[in-house]
């Protein structure tokens, strides 16, 4: 009986098997697109800079190196990044190491997690030691703080040209530091697909100065004048053997944590040092209140050189922080303008970002590339976002999506950059290419 009632349960389990519906892995596809030979132009983003510095970690987790990997779900993609050791501690234009999160005592003996340079020094040797005989040619030919006017410039890795007249990250990875261009070292690939991400380090070195130096270059203009001289010249070249690509837009750069940690009416004060500001500057028509203020800016249109900050100003996270808590920066001694965004300034980079963003958009529907809302993306980090569980923000250190320096991505960002990359390509060419895992990628990591 208990054996007839044990083989009536198993045929009525096979019956139930035998119907389950058969679920078919995605469907992944090329479309209209060959990668087998995908190269990236680009600036900080593009090369995986991060934590204020070049570092093999920002490197394998660029979006381009993320979207190569996508690739090769699908067919196999040889993509060359020029990565340093791993043992390197990374390099930025001033020498320094990368950032990372430690312990740190400001000038009034308080200890907190914050930024830290990991070494007292940046892994100097990266760029005085050319590495294109060794590893190149690099797919990835993404340049920090490259302008798009020197995508084309002969020599532009050429250190013999002087300080400031050559890009010494391209000064490692050139083909030809006498005569070689970014341009001319992706064209030699002859590239089958590519992706391109520029104007935003010219948007970025003007702000990132305060306004006081790298004026933006004109929308208009020929090519290595103005910017839509420049992108045509850059994407009619790639183009000419039938290479197929994408392209991005710019975001809004005044809405990153480097531009919004600090606020502007951040000097708070009690009744006493209230008391004696207001002795030292109420004759020149300033007066401070007990609570908030606005700090102090030092302004040349101004009587005297100073006056407070007004609301929408932008205080850049690159001023000396224990000069503001211990030495009166921003009070009794005005902030120089180099630390500072002025309403006028802000205005001069935000019209620039939207006649870029236009040319850029007309540039792609008439040249047949795939558009990447990159604008879109960074402002919805602005509210704040839930990724399969993961909540991100444009928050400095805590929101996730940016990296320690405040202004470049994260691993997890870059990821988040390369699936709307791969949305667009998919929209655009009837292709399949999948999704990457955007959780199993780090944001910030917490000691």
């Amino acid at each position: 009986m208990h054996v007839e009632k044990y083989t009536a349960l198993l045929l009525s389990a096979l019956v139930l098997l035998s119907c389950q519906p058969e679920i078919d892995a995605p469907q992944q596809a090329l479309g209209d697109i060959d990668p087998s030979r995908f190269v990236s132009i680009g600036t900080n983003g593009t090369a995986g800079y991060a934590d204020d510095a070049l570092h093999i970690n920002g490197q394998t987790h660029s979006f381009v190196n993320i979207l190569a990997q996508q690739f090769d779900a699908v067919q196999a993609t040889s993509f060359i990044q020029p990565v340093l050791g791993i043992e390197s501690v990374g390099i930025n234009i001033g020498d320094d190491s990368r950032l990372i999160l430690g312990n740190k005592t400001d000038c009034k003996g308080v200890t907190s997690l914050s930024p830290i340079r990991e070494a007292s020094q940046g892994d100097i040797s990266a760029l005085s030691t050319p590495v294109y005989g060794a590893q190149g040619p690099f797919n990835n030919l993404g340049v920090p703080n490259s302008s798009i006017l020197d995508i084309n410039t002969s020599g532009y890795g050429n250190p013999a040209n002087g300080t400031g007249n050559f890009n010494p990250y391209y000064a490692r990875t050139t083909s030809d530091q006498a005569n070689a261009s970014i341009l001319q070292d992706a064209i030699d690939q002859n590239p089958t697909f590519y992706s391109l991400m520029l104007g935003d380090a010219d948007i970025m070195a003007y702000a990132t100065s305060g306004g006081t130096a790298n004026p933006i270059p004109p929308s208009s203009g020929a090519a290595g004048v103005g910017f839509n001289g420049s992108l045509n010249e850059i994407i009619s070249a790639l183009n000419v053997n039938g290479a197929k690509g994408v392209i991005s837009n710019i975001p809004t750069v005044l809405s990153f944590p480097y531009f919004t940690t600090i606020p502007y009416n951040g000097l708070t004060l009690d009744a006493e040092n209230a008391a004696t500001l207001n002795t030292v500057f109420n004759p020149l028509g300033i007066s401070f209140v007990e609570g908030d203020n606005p700090f102090t800016v030092s302004d040349p249109s101004e009587p005297f050189n100073v006056r407070k900050m007004v609301e929408g100003e932008l205080i850049l996270l690159s001023i000396p922080l224990d000069s503001v808590k211990c030495n009166g920066m921003g009070s009794i001694v005005p902030i120089p303008d180099k630390y500072v965004l002025s309403l006028a300034e802000i205005d001069e980079i935000n019209s620039k970002i939207d006649a870029y963003n236009e040319i850029i958009l007309t540039t792609s529907q008439t040249s047949g590339l795939a558009f990447v809302d990159t604008k879109r993306l960074y402002a919805s980090l602005n509210a704040g976002i839930i990724y399969n569980g993961v909540s991100m923000d444009a928050n400095f250190v805590t929101g996730g999506f940016f990296s320690l320096d405040g202004r470049n991505l994260s691993p997890i960002g870059q990821a988040l950059l390369a699936n709307d990359f791969i949305k667009a390509i998919n929209s655009k060419f009837n292709s399949k290419i999948p999704y990457t895992n955007v959780t199993k990628y780090p944001g910030i990591v917490f000691p």
